[in-house]
């Protein structure tokens, strides 16, 4: 059984590798046109064989293009036994696709046969077909464009015969030219074609789709020839504004009558060509002039048949030529300095600039300086004093020498001589020199023209102090005498400080030199003023600079800025004016820690000084406890103000101490006391006009406790107060007059000075006390008090009062009192007024 399952799965494994081969041989396609122009149908058919085995009478025909399935397709069975399908495809849309017959082999399509399809269009016109004669390869070649693409092979022949009359009537054909692949020109031999006579040209393109063919040319091949471009040559000019030239021919074009253009331009900048035309080419030479001089030239030539028509030749090879030199012609502005070294010799150093007369002054090679003794001949002249390619030049003359001549030449010849004459300055000099910045490149000087006005002006400038004297000089002259001022742009740098100088030129003198100093920008100072600690204390610090000295060429600073950070990154800062150069930092923090900086501004920009790092004063230990003092002090203020805000409330019911009425608008004479645990007075009314005024009424309350450190043994008037008291103190009556006539004695009860020593609340006898006063208490006319009248009151009306004695150590008798003795001793004229009570 094994045996048989293994030969049951190679069996079925060669059945499906050869069935697919097998079913390919039953079935043929066939196309009604293999090409089609793109978007055109076409059709198709697929017959299967009736000897195919593996496949039923029902089986169906499905066709594919590409990879998709094209459904339309018509399926009959034929007369013989085979089976035909049918399909047309609308639009054939791709250049080139796959057609598939399939049939359905289980869940898979099996292919009987697939055709390829092309699609296309016929070929475009060729055109712009152009030919040239060639006489150097000695043939007829031609050229053409294809036009579009056709996506399909494409086949171009060059064709052509021979004709007369205009090529309306055709001879002999001449051999077809087949282009190489991919290329668009094609070559005719000479020996296909006859020179001087007309024939006609064309292209024919062909594909599967059909043929098309170019516009017919009709030509003499002499008519489009090409000549080659001749070689250039040049000859020695003696002129230096034109160049010499020659040229030679090629060999094939000798006997073409023909005529040449030459193009030319600088070789340096940016000219365009310019073209001389029309140059007979059987003179082979031309003089080309109007050129500048010491300038080089690019130079080329080109031909064409002529008066035959023709095509140009290409263009010769560039030929590289340099005009000869002239003469400079220039102007030389001078300038000099004199020095004298002896009483016999003076050194000179002359200064020169040359100015081009015409825009093709020629180019200078050198300059010479000549000096003629006055005397001689011009052969001394040949001795020159200087011979240099520089601008200036340093001789030594005779002290009576006032003139010498400078020219400039080249290979060609020097210039007109210049004389240089040392004027004396003995003219008037200007009124007013001034500068002004305008940009960091350029310093404007200005002047006022004297009076003659000069005929020029000379201005030199270069770096000032500390630079070395004479580096660099600068220097121009203004022919205009007319100007009040110039602008001086070369070289002039911003941070530098330049010397400049004016001098003013007349006829036949010079004025004196004026100087004056300027930067055309400044820059910020190179350090700033070192920052220093003078004094320091516990919140404040005191510091100093001392200010730089200007620099020249550095803009002065406009102001400081001060910079200080504590501890806690924390950052202040104060700006001062530049004529400042100290401050005190204020509001620092004791015993802390502060970095501080100055920042110097000028016009010019910012800069840094070193940093500073200082401490502040610590407080001492006293100091502290004087803080904490004060701290503790104003607490306590504070606490007792809240306290007594509290405590004095009128909406209390329970105040902490007694309500006292005001004895001054009361009638004391009423006030009784009653004898009761509690003891409750009657208040008389307020209003009770017999009430007498009282002037001053103390109420002293007297601890049993010993005094405490607040306890003051002051006494009021002559009464010394061994206890603690608390006063009251009540003047006048509010409804009585401003002036209340003084009662005489005698006649009137009135009491106008008393003191009570007691507590209201105490279980005790209070003490009532006189003093000896200056008002009189009692009906007498005695100023104090008898002692006899100072009387003990008990605390019950029932009891017999007992006389008080009087203390030695004071000057007042204290005797008991009733439980109101304030009320109660007022009303007291002696010891028979007790029993009223």
């Amino acid at each position: 059984m094994a045996g048989l399952g293994t030969w049951s799965l190679t069996g079925a494994a060669l059945i499906i590798l050869l069935l697919p081969r097998s079913l390919e041989e039953c079935g043929h396609i066939s196309l009604s046109a293999s090409i089609v122009r793109l978007g055109d149908p076409i059709t198709a058919s697929c017959i299967i064989n009736q000897n195919c085995s593996h496949l039923g009478p029902d089986s169906q025909i499905l066709w594919k293009l590409g990879a998709e399935l094209q459904p339309g397709g018509r399926q009959q069975h034929l007369a013989d036994g085979t089976q035909k399908s049918t399909i047309t495809l609308p639009h054939v849309n791709h250049t080139w696709d796959t057609l598939s017959c399939c049939v359905r082999w289980g869940n898979s399509l099996q292919i009987l046969d697939q055709a390829e399809l092309q699609a296309g269009n016929p070929p475009a016109k060729p055109h712009n077909l152009s030919c040239l004669m060639n006489l150097t390869t000695n043939s007829l070649i031609c050229q053409w464009e294809p036009g579009p693409d056709s996506h399909l092979s494409t086949n171009f022949t060059l064709k052509s015969f021979k004709s007369r009359d205009k090529c309306q009537t055709e001879e002999d054909s001449i051999l077809d030219c087949v282009p190489a692949e991919a290329q668009s020109r094609c070559s005719i031999p000479r020996k296909h074609l006859q020179l001087y006579q007309s024939m006609s040209i064309w292209v024919q393109a062909e594909n599967a789709l059909g043929t098309s063919r170019s516009p017919q040319l009709c030509l003499d091949p002499m008519d489009v020839v090409k000549l080659e471009p001749p070689t250039l040559w040049a000859l020695a000019s003696p002129h230096p504004h034109c160049l010499q030239l020659s040229w030679k021919m090629w060999k094939s074009s000798l006997y073409i009558e023909q005529k040449c253009e030459l193009r030319h331009q600088p070789q340096l900048g940016e000219a365009s060509w310019a073209l001389v035309d029309s140059l007979p080419s059987n003179t082979f030479q031309h003089e080309l002039c109007g050129l500048l001089p010491s300038t080089a030239y690019v130079l080329q030539m080109r031909c064409i048949r002529w008066p035959l028509p023709g095509h140009w030749s290409d263009w010769s090879p560039r030929l590289e030529l340099t005009t000869a030199q002239q003469a400079p012609i220039v102007r030389l502005d001078t300038w000099w300095q004199q020095r004298q070294l002896d009483t016999r010799t003076v050194d000179v150093q002359l200064f020169w600039k040359p100015v081009p007369l015409v825009e093709d002054s020629g180019q200078i090679q050198g300059y010479l300086v000549f000096w003629k003794p006055s005397g001689q001949d011009g052969a001394a002249r040949q001795l020159p004093l200087c011979n240099t390619t520089e601008l200036n030049c340093t001789f030594h003359l005779p002290s009576e020498a006032q003139e010498v001549d400078l020219v400039a030449y080249n290979t060609a010849g020097t210039s007109h001589p210049t004389p240089v004459v040392f004027l004396d300055s003995r003219g008037p000099p200007l009124v007013r020199l001034y500068t002004m910045a305008r940009d960091p490149h350029s310093v404007w000087v200005g002047w006022e023209p004297p009076n003659p006005q000069p005929h020029a002006y000379v201005i030199e400038w270069g770096l000032g102090p500390p630079s070395p004297s004479g580096s660099n000089k600068n220097w121009r002259m203004e022919h205009n005498g007319s100007i009040s001022g110039t602008l001086l742009e070369d070289n002039i740098r911003p941070f530098q400080l330049y010397e400049i100088t004016v001098t003013p030129l007349y006829q036949d003198t010079m004025g004196p030199s004026q100087h004056i100093y300027a930067y055309s920008q400044e820059m910020a100072p190179s350090q700033t003023p070192e920052l220093h600690l003078r004094h320091i204390g516990k919140t404040w610090a005191q510091l100093e600079w001392v200010p730089q000295a200007p620099e020249l060429g550095k803009s002065p600073f406009t102001h400081y800025t001060i910079f200080w950070t504590n501890a806690q990154d924390q950052s202040f800062s104060t700006v001062l004016n530049a004529s400042s150069h100290g401050w005190v930092l204020h509001g620092l923090e004791p015993g802390s820690l502060y970095h501080v900086h100055l920042m110097a501004t000028s016009q010019a920009g910012a800069i840094n000084s070193t940093s500073l790092t200082l401490m502040t004063l610590a407080l001492e230990e006293s100091e502290m406890h004087i803080l904490l003092g004060l701290f503790g002090l104003l607490l306590s203020v504070i606490c007792l103000c809240g306290a007594a805000k509290f405590c004095c409330r009128p909406s209390r019911k329970n105040p902490l101490w007694p309500s006292v009425p005001d004895p001054a608008h009361s009638s004391l004479g009423s006030w009784v006391p009653t004898i009761t645990v509690e003891e409750t007075f009657q208040l008389p009314s307020l209003r009770d006009p017999g009430m007498p005024p009282i002037t001053k009424i103390t109420v002293l309350e007297e601890e049993e406790k010993k005094p405490g450190p607040w306890e003051s043994n002051d006494s009021s008037g002559t009464c010394g107060l061994p206890t603690l008291v608390q006063a009251y103190v009540l003047q006048g009556d509010p409804r009585a007059p401003s002036t209340q006539p003084q009662p005489q004695s005698g006649t009137s009860d009135q009491v106008f000075y008393g003191q009570v020593l007691g507590s209201p609340t105490s279980p005790g006898p209070g003490h009532y006390l006189r003093c000896d006063s200056t008002q009189p208490l009692l009906g007498g006319f005695t100023p104090s008090p008898k002692s006899y009248e100072n009387l003990w009151f008990q605390t019950s009306p029932l009891e017999t009062p007992d006389p008080l004695l009087p203390n030695q150590e004071d000057d007042c008798v204290f005797g008991p009192l009733l439980d109101f003795p304030l009320l109660q001793g007022l009303q007291v004229h002696g010891v028979e007024g007790l029993g009223g009570f």
